[in-house]
């Protein structure tokens, strides 16, 4: 494995509390070595900044078949150390970035698991439910309990979105309305009733969140004021009739706001004026990214806001350029089915995609290259 082992905890704990950079013009890496049957590990820090070559050369360090279906979706905790992966076998599983390794397993049989964020507390999660009712949860990781329910959502949700900055979280639901959560309060703070899907992000400072109407237009709300309507409208056009939105993300800067569709189409879009900046898509037979089939893809941008990555209906990870909206690369880590979700992670140099395996990726470096076995994705 390229991630040290539990003997090394120290080492990488001192690392990470000294070194972790605390702006996105430059990454840290961790890279280990191992010598066959010896317990001596070599750590070694680089320094990197985020550009085409290196995107290129991200290549799978790690495949993990923790799960017998689908995993629904990926988050990265706020310090970039964990990582939680909720999947349709009704498992929420959490994993060590810095040791790359699998910490724990948490089940929710009765009600099974679909969407899953951190909370600002480090063992605890907020999830939604794909059976029995659409209740929200709010659950420990310490101790596996429950800590509170927020009900009122009645059918799907298909947006959970935790504030970067406070206690309150969004969500969305297939029931037509967009609604807004206090952690310390089961009753809902605010609710939107739209005429289809909702998708809906709070931008990086935690003041306004966005929410997508109708799959045509974008409505800016102050969250000290929402009950008084938007204060921006931006009209979004429509390239096809069956296009419908599936997701939207700020970019850390603020600067830019991604729609995800149900084709083979990305949107980013101005936020501070509405216009459209670039439509990211490609049609080629063999390696665009497709979606014929008109699956959730999810698609991010990295921590310093200049590119942007997605997953495809045939399990490759796509690489545009934010700022020309030209493809920078075509990342195949043998994912064999769709590769529904892909992030990066908010503080280190590697990022994470997953069908129905999951995949840590990290940069080639002469300090790492890429292992050759035991890789595949298949179960």
């Amino acid at each position: 494995t390229i991630f040290p082992g539990a003997r090394n905890l120290k080492v990488l704990k001192f690392i990470h509390n000294h070194f972790l950079f605390s702006n996105f013009s430059s990454y840290f890496i961790l890279v280990t070595k191992r010598r066959i049957y010896n317990t001596h590990y070599l750590v070694k820090m680089q320094t990197m900044k985020m550009t085409d070559e290196v995107f290129r050369s991200f290549k799978v360090a790690k495949v993990f078949r923790e799960n017998t279906d689908q995993i629904n979706c990926l988050d990265f905790s706020p310090n970039g150390e964990n990582m939680i992966a909720s999947s349709n076998d009704d498992s929420i599983v959490v994993y060590c970035c810095l040791e790359g390794r699998p910490k724990r397993t948490v089940y929710s049989k009765k009600y099974g698991c679909d969407l899953v964020q951190y909370t600002h507390a480090p063992n605890a999660i907020i999830y939604t439910s794909n059976k029995v009712d659409d209740t929200i949860r709010y659950l420990s990781l310490h101790d596996n309990k429950y800590l509170r329910y927020f009900p009122g959502h009645t059918k799907r949700v298909v947006v959970l979105m935790m504030s970067p900055i406070n206690d309150m979280f969004l969500s969305g639901s297939l029931d037509k309305t967009i609604r807004l959560w206090d952690l310390r309060s089961p009753n809902c703070q605010g609710v939107m009733h739209l005429n289809g899907r909702p998708v809906a992000s709070f931008d990086p400072e935690g003041l306004i969140f966005a929410a997508g109407i109708d799959s045509r237009q974008l409505k800016l709300y102050d969250l000290r004021s929402f009950d008084k309507g938007p204060f921006s409208t931006f009209h979004v056009r429509q390239d096809f009739a069956n296009c419908e939105w599936t997701g939207l993300k700020f970019a850390t800067d603020g600067k830019k706001i991604l729609i995800s569709t149900n084709i083979s189409q990305i949107k980013l879009i101005d936020a501070f004026q509405g216009d459209e900046i670039h439509t990211l898509s490609l049609f080629l037979f063999c390696y665009g990214h497709l979606n014929s089939t008109s699956l959730t893809l999810e698609a991010s941008f990295t921590p310093d806001s200049k590119y942007v990555i997605s997953g495809s209906q045939n399990g490759r990870l796509h690489v545009w350029s934010a700022e020309t909206g030209e493809e920078v690369t075509i990342l195949d880590g043998g994912h064999p089915h769709p590769s529904h979700c892909v992030q990066f992670n908010p503080k280190l140099m590697m990022m994470s995609s997953a069908c129905k395996s999951l995949a840590f990726w990290l940069p080639a470096t002469d300090e790492w290259i890429p292992p050759t076995q035991d890789n595949t994705m298949e179960h």
